[in-house]
C-alpha cells in the first residue's frame, strides 16, 4: 500500500484563483520523492492538503489517501498522527515557552506521557543535532535551530510519511549536510517540496514538476533534472551538481 495517493486534486482559493489542477500522484513506503517548481506553482497548499489542513470544505470524494485512509473527517486525527508537515515558515509551528516543551507537544497530543515522552523528546532533538536545547527558548534561536525544532518535533510523533516545505532554508552548509544525511537515512515516506535542486538530487530518487498548479512531469530525479529545457522551460535551473555528471 502507498503511504500517499492524490488522485485528480483541484483548489481554489477563495478569491477563485485556481491553486492546484487536476493533480495525482503516488508516494510509496518508505520512499523519498522531491516536488519542485517556480514560486506559485502550488507546493506549499498541495502539502497542507496532506493532513487535512485544506481545503475547508471537502469533496464526497477524497482526492488524498494516506496509508489508504481518506483525508477528510471523520479520519483526519488518524491521519495526522501519521503526517509530519514541517511548514516553510518555523514561527508558524513554534508556540511553546522551551524547545522541550514544543518537541513534546505533538507525541502528548498523541497520548505519550513519563517516560517515554521524554526519550522520544530526548531522541529526536539528538537526531537533528540539538540534544542540550531542552531547555533553550524557541524565538531566542536562529531560523535554522528553529526548523531543526520544528523537524524533531514531527520525529517525536514517530510520523510515518513527512511533508517538508523548503526544509534547508536558513540552514547555514553544515546544518544543510547534516539535514540532508538525516533525512537521507529516515525509513518514512518523505515528499519533499523544495528550491534546493542539490538536495532533491542527493536524496529523492523520483521528482515531480508543478507548475501553475499542475504536475508538468514526474520521473527519475536525474533524467528530468538534466532535461535544460524542461526546467527552463518551469523556471527552474538545471542543477550544478548534475553539470559534472555526465547524462546517463
Amino acid at each position: 500500500m502507498n503511504a500517499l495517493e492524490i488522485r485528480h486534486l483541484g483548489y481554489r482559493y477563495p478569491d477563485g484563483t485556481e491553486a492546484l489542477r487536476d493533480v495525482s500522484f503516488s508516494v510509496a513506503e518508505g520512499e523519498r520523492v522531491g516536488l519542485i517548481g517556480p514560486n506559485g506553482a502550488g507546493k506549499s497548499t498541495l502539502l497542507l492538503h496532506l493532513n487535512g489542513l485544506l481545503p475547508e470544505h471537502p469533496p464526497p470524494e477524497p482526492a488524498a489517501r494516506v496509508w489508504g485512509t481518506p483525508v477528510t473527517e471523520p479520519h483526519l486525527a488518524a491521519v495526522r498522527a501519521q503526517v509530519g508537515l514541517l511548514f516553510q515558515d518555523p514561527d508558524d509551528q513554534l508556540f511553546c515557552p522551551t524547545v522541550w516543551e514544543d518537541v513534546a507537544f505533538g507525541p502528548q497530543q498523541l497520548g505519550v506521557r513519563g517516560p517515554e515522552l521524554s526519550d522520544r523528546v530526548a531522541r529526536a532533538l539528538r537526531q537533528v543535532g540539538l540534544a542540550d536545547f531542552e531547555e533553550r527558548l524557541p524565538h531566542h534561536l536562529s531560523r535554522g535551530e528553529k526548523r531543526r525544532v520544528c523537524l524533531a518535533g514531527l520525529l517525536a510523533c514517530e510520523a510515518r510519511l513527512l511533508a517538508l516545505d523548503e526544509p534547508t532554508s536558513d540552514l547555514d552548509p553544515r546544518g544543510r549536510r547534516e539535514l540532508k544525511a538525516l533525512l537521507g537515512s529516515l525509513p518514512v515516506a518523505q515528499i519533499i517540496a523544495t528550491h534546493d535542486l542539490e538536495l532533491v538530487v542527493e536524496i529523492c530518487p523520483r521528482v515531480i514538476v508543478l507548475d501553475h498548479g499542475a504536475v508538468v512531469a514526474q520521473g527519475p530525479t536525474v533524467e528530468l533534472l538534466n532535461d535544460e529545457a524542461l526546467m527552463l522551460s518551469h523556471g527552474l535551473e538545471r542543477p550544478h551538481v548534475l553539470r559534472h555528471r555526465h547524462p546517463h
